[in-house]
């Protein structure tokens, strides 16, 4: 049978199309497939699904904006209710960093790259343009575009490309000390800034070693350097706050988010400027910003955003997170020392297992599926990650619990 007409994203090119499953529904913390099968949501989505499928708020927030206003652009002197709506609320109210702007993108490839322009433009805006290097960390994720590329560390998400971007270089996953090291070896004056995912999601749900970010933070001080913490999975409310700088109290200079700010309703990510890089960028009256695309801001999906934020905040999903996390993680970890378990780790609404040798990520999420239940792969780690929807019940945790120690008795037993 011939391959479907979409080329699906990290997926086989050759995958005939009967091999593809077809989602037709979602509501709540369960989604549908074409011949009525229903599956829980042990990943939302990708990642991204914190306040559940099906949510009539976000709906008739989107639904209004499309009736009134459903796009224009942003670029020069051009703005929008919706857009301004979200700025106040990220800003003003959830404070990823104190005093701080945004800039919309259309996702969080695009807030990467964006992130890393703005950290070269400003540096070069303040007279310090020699500073060109990034420094991120083995199994970090960034983003699919060539900035991202170039700064993640997922060897299978750089190999098929070719010669990636200079200047960027990656260090052991949790070692301070390699990193300092990478600091003096490339130059502290030439070092742009240092990127870190507060949690490493896709390398494998690690969560960072006590002191760690607050070192970088420290490490950047000393040498000039400007923090970014990409916040795509950890912002809102993964973790059990708003975002991983409060969660772990460490402030960065820069914020990438996007999956959660709609619960993936609509396509939206962004930036978060602090203050210091704002200094430089807004110094001259005169300096433009040569960049941004052409749906940044867009009113229909910051409309979501608006709409997704208050809903989230109405039921205190955060805090809601932080409960199911901790039962979602005590339930996993009863599996420790089960045959096939190696390790159980994670943070939040984010946990995962490691599987010992002899097992492998993909048949056990295809065992899992088979049972109703969806979890996502992590090749590079072995292991498998649960992230549902912020609003899991406790009975959907101890079902999600339950398929997986049965296909653990499969498989290992």
């Amino acid at each position: 049978m011939n391959p479907p007409r979409v080329l699906h994203p990290f997926a086989v090119p050759s995958r005939p199309t009967d091999q593809f499953l077809e989602i037709v529904r979602g509501e709540g913390c369960r989604i549908w497939d074409a011949e009525g099968r229903s599956y829980l949501d042990g990943t939302a989505s990708l990642w991204y699904c914190a306040a559940g499928h099906g949510r009539r708020e976000i709906i008739d927030g989107i639904a209004a904006q499309l009736a009134e206003l459903e796009a224009y652009h942003t670029f020069a002197r051009f703005t929008n209710p919706a857009e301004e709506r979200l700025a106040e609320l990220l800003i003003d109210e959830l404070k990823p960093i104190p005093d701080a702007r945004v800039l919309f993108t259309c996702g969080g490839s695009e807030a990467i790259d964006s992130a890393i322009k703005l950290v070269r433009a400003g540096h070069k805006a303040a007279g310090d343009g020699g500073r060109s290097v990034f420094l991120s960390r083995h199994y970090s994720y960034h983003g699919v575009m060539l900035g991202g590329t170039s700064a993640g560390g997922l060897p299978a998400n750089r190999d098929p490309f070719g010669t990636l971007l200079p200047d960027f270089f990656q260090v052991g996953r949790d070692s301070l000390e390699a990193m300092s090291e990478a600091v003096d070896y490339y130059g502290p004056d030439r070092i742009a800034a240092i990127m870190a995912e507060p949690v490493i999601g896709a390398g494998g749900v690690f969560p960072p070693h006590d002191g760690y970010l607050q070192g970088l933070r420290e490490l950047c001080d000393s040498c000039g350097a400007l923090l970014v913490f990409d916040e795509v999975i950890t912002g809102f409310g993964r973790l059990g706050s708003w975002f991983g700088s409060h969660h772990y109290d460490v402030t960065p200079d820069v914020t990438t988010f996007a999956k959660a700010i709609t619960s993936g309703y609509q396509p939206l990510g962004g930036v978060v400027v602090g203050p210091r890089l704002r200094e430089w960028l807004e110094a001259d009256p005169s300096y433009l910003l040569a960049h941004g695309n052409t749906y940044g801001g867009h009113p229909t999906c910051c409309a979501a955003g608006v709409a997704n934020i208050e809903l989230m905040r109405a039921e205190r999903l955060p805090e809601r997170a932080a409960a199911a996390g901790a039962r979602l993680r005590a339930g996993l970890d009863g599996l420790q020392g089960h045959p096939g378990v190696a390790e159980v780790r994670g943070e939040g609404l984010m946990q995962a297992i490691g599987l010992t040798e002899g097992l492998t990520a993909g048949p056990f999420t295809e065992a899992l599926l088979a049972r109703g239940v969806i979890g996502r792969g992590l090749p590079y780690a072995n292991s498998v990650a649960f992230s549902p929807p912020l609003i899991i019940s406790d009975e959907e945790v101890d079902e999600l619990v339950a398929a997986t120690a049965a296909v653990l008795d499969e498989l290992a037993g």
